[in-house]
């Protein structure tokens, strides 16, 4: 989903879309001003969710150096792999050498996010002119995935991440009808397709046709990738599928980032 906040100048199709805010402390305004770097990771994010965003991103990119520093900082290293997403590296190296600040924070377990989202930054006070957004992460949530292998491949924190750093990047839209699968993820869609992964075919998920015992509760939803097969020159399909009690999405004020409902399986 798009940053949100019409307080902060920044281009009109960022801007357009409401009010949220995630406050930013300025103490970390002159850290970014002496141009230490432009994404950043808060040091509540633990160790092991750290590594494994490292370890995502290490894959898609093909860049085996890329890591945070000891102030948290994202560095890319050296670039000499020919493996990996080209598109996905220059991404990367233009929100590093950005004027937009970006901050990652962890989110997990908040019914807000569902996988991913970027807000609005606010800095405290001063008025900062650096333009801050929040990457807010649900790393949670990427464990209750299951479905096929190679979808799973398509979408984990590190997917989820780029999605939102496209945003602030590109200035990329996400969809807003059944038929379209937005700017956004069509970017998303060549990096993977540089990597021989199936392609998200929609952007909105769906309500999984099954019936499941009402006592539980659970809401599975489903999401889908496909991939021509060269030896039989057919499509094959590969989903995702989560539920979404869990997870969260289905309510139209929550659906965030990287999925959506369809409107028909909205609440």
């Amino acid at each position: 989903m798009n940053p949100r906040d019409t307080s902060i100048s920044h281009s009109p199709r960022i801007t357009s879309f409401g009010f949220i805010l995630v406050v930013i402390a300025f103490s970390v305004v002159s850290t970014f001003a002496t141009n230490k770097g432009s994404v950043a990771i808060r040091d509540t994010v633990s160790p092991a969710k750290r590594n494994e965003l490292v370890s995502k991103l290490r894959s898609i990119s093909g860049l085996t150096k890329l890591s945070f520093d000891a102030d948290g900082f994202l560095r890319l290293g050296a670039d000499s792999s020919e493996r990996g997403s080209h598109g996905a590296r220059e991404l990367l190296k233009n929100a590093v050498s950005g004027e937009n600040i970006v901050v990652i924070e962890d989110a997990s377990s908040r019914a807000d996010v569902a996988f991913c989202r970027v807000v609005m930054g606010r800095w405290t006070k001063a008025n900062s002119a650096l333009s801050a957004f929040v990457v807010l992460i649900d790393f949670s949530d990427f464990h209750q995935l299951t479905g096929d292998q190679q979808a799973r491949a398509a979408f984990d924190v590190g997917w989820g991440f780029l999605h939102e750093l496209d945003h602030v990047v590109a200035d990329s839209q996400d969809a807003e009808t059944e038929d379209s699968l937005g700017e956004c993820e069509a970017h998303i869609n060549e990096m993977r397709h540089e990597l021989g992964l199936p392609l998200r075919s929609n952007y909105f998920f769906t309500a999984l046709s099954m019936q499941t015992d009402p006592n539980f509760g659970t809401r599975l939803v489903r999401l889908a990738f496909e991939q021509r097969d060269p030896h039989t020159d057919r499509t094959r399909r590969f989903w995702l599928i989560w539920d979404s009690t869990v997870v969260g999405g289905l309510i139209a004020s929550k659906q965030t980032a990287a999925v959506r409902a369809t409107p028909l399986t909205r609440k």
